[in-house]
């Protein structure tokens, strides 16, 4: 798929493993793959970057939450816009919660500054045109 080969270009921040509880009813821990890149967050079946992953677009995500730590592990969800919850944990020392939190963060920031920016410009642009109509006869 596509956004296979997008995840290979883009920056990776980080590589590693996590584990993801799944959907079924048995919610098994099931170990992922994980690409986080400065825009999403990819998750592959078992171990492996030929299969098809799941991308998470940081568009798509609201936040990282109820971070917990258990000793052996971090538990945290991750949030979806569409309010999905999904559950992961990792090894305590991995910090693979706050590498996602940072990465998200930054990427909202810059998303706020380009809103930002393309608003002053509408602005500007409307107002340059209303300057014109002002001066015509």
């Amino acid at each position: 798929g596509l956004s296979q080969i997008t995840v290979m270009q883009a920056e990776v921040i980080r590589e590693g493993e996590l584990e993801k509880r799944s959907d079924s009813l048995f919610q098994l821990w099931k170990k992922k793959l994980v690409v986080l890149t400065k825009d999403s967050l990819s998750l592959f079946p078992d171990g492996h970057k030929r299969a098809k992953g799941k991308e998470l677009g940081f568009g798509s995500i609201l936040k990282v939450d109820c971070v917990e730590r258990t000793g052996k592990y971090i538990y945290f969800t991750i949030v979806t816009k569409d309010r999905k919850e999904i559950d992961f944990r990792c090894p305590d020392q991995s910090c693979w919660n706050a590498s996602i939190t940072m990465a998200l963060i930054d990427f909202q920031n810059k998303r706020a500054i380009q809103d930002f920016k393309s608003r002053q410009e509408m602005e500007q642009a409307a107002g340059t045109q209303e300057r014109r109509l002002a001066r015509a006869p």
